[in-house]
């Protein structure tokens, strides 16, 4: 058993239009960035669930951060998931990500359906296979 480490990246495009009712906390369904954190997070504690041939870890620590990008009208989520385990925790962050990323989709698609998100490793360390950074 060693640290395991990974950190994921998803970004939801969106209309600016969009992006200033997140801002002021004015969709109809409630505060889109905390009940995306919470989701996140709930999203890596489920990945075997969710998941085929994912197997449940226990994980040490999920973190989920949101930020406003406004000049580009993103919604940048970084997960970062960690256990000591025999195993790779990839898929916890990417599944974090992810699953916030269509919170956010879920809770804006009544006023911007066209919505787009994006989704990517950024790094990993620990096991094996070695350690990753995406350049």
């Amino acid at each position: 058993e060693t640290d395991r480490v990974a950190v994921a990246q998803a970004e939801g495009k969106m209309q600016s239009e969009t992006m200033q009712l997140i801002s002021e906390n004015a969709i109809a369904k409630g505060d889109v960035l905390a009940t995306a954190r919470i989701a996140g997070i709930t999203g890596a504690k489920q990945t075997s669930a969710l998941i085929p041939l994912c197997h449940p870890l226990p994980l040490t620590m999920v973190k989920v951060e949101l930020e406003l990008i406004e000049e580009r009208s993103v919604v940048s989520i970084i997960a970062t998931a960690k256990t000591r385990a025999k195993t790779g925790v990839e898929m916890e962050a990417l599944t974090a990500a992810s699953v916030a990323a269509l919170t956010i989709y879920d809770m804006c698609k009544a006023v911007d359906r066209g919505m787009q998100i994006s989704l990517h490793l950024v790094q990993k360390s620990g096991g094996l296979s070695g350690d990753y950074s995406r350049d």
